[in-house]
């Protein structure tokens, strides 16, 4: 084992002899096995080979980052990919070498598993930086079949399954940016009457409405005096809206939702508005969530003479950054007032135009929830196979 300090300030992307793994780099960038071809490594600028000679990786090797702000110390990637290209590890990394020859892919596997870093935890020290020293890792145990060929089963098993994950990643990311890119092109731009790409049929200009004027309630809701979180009425928060869907866990007494809570009692097709810390979140609220309350970071939008998915689309794209354009002093404290809410303005076509755009972003949302679904299926089932299959 070697451990390593090598500034980051002399790092670049452009061009050199020598790349180098920082461990920041490792514990957010890279996943677990480092494929020196397909990542993004950083050259040192102005290295010289002769002077990391004795420094360069092999493939196999496992490169640790020994510090943290949190209990991911520790995590490892394993070298990959190496023919002709030169890599040396950067600040605050500790390099680990196999005296005898291991499987592809499984050192990389089994040391990033929760089976091993349980070992981790009792030998980090620090308070506000966690770290590990090369002394303690030296003396942590790996557990490993003799079988050559079952560590080849199992590094392959998770290597495949990550290429899936990651697979299945780049079509959400493709998704969202598909979606971005009709967000821009499928409503006006600021000072123009007409949206740069539209369904056939369709030539009237747009019209700027203010929410309010279009709008029959504006409301929001406070804090339940009752702090146990205990009832039979669910209580909606920020943070328990996720990609336009409401997922309560929160509850309140039906006396409290009856009385105190009275004016922000949630009916179906209410539409929910952050207006505090992240601005623009936005659901609609379904009969299956009710009875259900909010409190005063969520504003309820109810009455709206505008398609309903037509509206949730709208404010979750650009409205909110049009109106901190043309009041900046908005973007300071992150929050809106109920008057300000009801000054939005919200650009809109006629009725059938509405409807048509509403259904298309409606799907293209859906689209985006079930690849998120199969995602995080794929994460939490290789967690699982992670404590099954090592010991």
């Amino acid at each position: 084992m070697s451990t390593n300090s090598l500034s980051r300030a002399l790092l670049n992307y452009d061009e050199g002899d020598i790349k180098s793994v920082h461990y920041g780099d490792i514990l957010i960038k890279y996943p677990t096995i480092l494929n020196i071809k397909n990542d993004k490594i950083p050259y040192i600028t102005g290295g010289k080979l002769e002077k990391y000679k004795s420094s360069l990786l092999e493939n196999g090797d496992l490169i640790f980052a020994d510090a943290a702000e949190d209990e991911t110390v520790g995590k490892a990637v394993e070298v990959n990919g190496l023919t002709e290209e030169n890599l040396v590890a950067g600040l605050h990394t500790i390099v680990a070498r196999s005296k005898d020859k291991k499987a592809e892919f499984f050192l990389g596997y089994y040391i990033n598993s929760n089976t091993y870093h349980r070992q981790l935890l009792r030998l980090i020290q620090g308070s506000k930086v966690s770290s590990i020293s090369k002394g303690n890792l030296q003396k942590t145990l790996v557990s490993f079949p003799k079988d050559f060929e079952e560590q080849q089963k199992i590094g392959s098993f998770f290597k495949q399954l990550d290429d899936t994950i990651a697979l299945h990643q780049r079509k959400l990311d493709l998704l969202k940016e598909q979606k971005k890119g009709y967000l821009q092109k499928m409503f006006p731009k600021n000072g123009e009457k007409v949206p740069e790409l539209r369904f056939a049929g369709f030539a009237d200009d747009w019209e700027e409405r203010k929410l309010g004027q279009y709008t029959k309630l504006i409301t929001k809701g406070t804090t339940p005096k009752d702090k146990t979180g205990i009832g039979d009425v669910n209580f909606v928060k920020v943070e328990n809206i996720t990609n336009g869907k409401i997922y309560p866990i929160n509850k309140i007494k039906q006396n409290e939702h009856d009385n105190y809570l009275k004016r922000s009692r949630l009916e179906e097709k209410d539409i929910l508005f952050s207006i505090a810390g992240t601005l623009g979140r936005t659901a609609i609220v379904n009969k299956s969530i009710l009875p259900a309350n909010t409190n005063q970071a969520l504003a309820i939008i109810r009455g709206y003479d505008f398609d309903t998915n037509f509206l949730i689309t709208s404010l979750a794209g650009n409205v909110v950054k049009e109106y901190i354009r043309r009041n900046p002093t908005v973007g300071a404290q992150p929050n809106l007032s109920l008057e300000q809410v009801g000054n939005l303005l919200v650009n809109t076509p006629n009725a059938e135009e509405q409807q048509k755009i509403g259904s298309f972003f409606k799907q293209l949302d859906e689209t985006i929830a079930l690849h998120q679904r199969k995602l995080d299926l794929l994460k939490e089932q290789k967690k699982g196979f992670l404590q099954k299959m090592f010991v």
